[in-house]
């Protein structure tokens, strides 16, 4: 086995939340001091114009337009950090279940990291999915960080 073969994939479902650069903070420097690369996964959700075809498309390629805006953003962060380019997939459907195609699909991805929301709705949606209902559908270990952590406070874990 080479050492690409070997290198650890940390993955990182990507949003807008704050808690998420908690997210990718870690999985990059983790990637960084570890020799491994980070993947990052967007997934665009269904719309609900079914009946508008036209307009639906139009709705999607802005989406998908905004998506990788974003990935190509997060995508310098980690190079800031990590020192390599990360692997990106975006994804049309629902989160949890492209999720999981993704880590199925993928063999060299080995841990998904998540990281945990500081809001009172306790530690998210995905989160909550993952643990519970998707915990025994995953090959790979979850990593969830505490989504206050700061870039000092993640130096200092990773």
């Amino acid at each position: 086995m080479s050492q690409s073969e070997k290198a650890r994939i940390f993955l990182v479902v990507v949003d807008e939340t704050e808690e998420m650069t908690v997210a990718l903070h870690y999985a990059a420097r983790r990637a960084r001091n570890s020799g491994g690369h980070v993947a990052l996964l967007n997934v665009i959700p269904p719309g609900e114009l079914q009946q508008w075809g036209a307009i639906e498309e139009l709705m999607k390629q802005e989406q998908r337009e905004e998506a990788e805006q974003l990935m190509q953003r997060l995508a310098k962060d980690v190079v800031d950090i990590a020192g390599s380019v990360p692997s990106l997939y975006i994804r049309d459907g629902q989160t949890s279940e492209e999720l999981i195609k993704l880590i199925q699909e993928e063999p060299s991805i080995s841990i998904l990291v998540l990281a945990a929301g500081t809001g009172r709705g306790g530690p998210g949606p995905l989160i909550s999915h993952v643990v519970g209902q998707m915990s025994g559908n995953l090959r790979i270990p979850v990593t969830v960080v505490p989504g206050y952590l700061s870039d000092e406070q993640l130096d200092a874990i990773t």
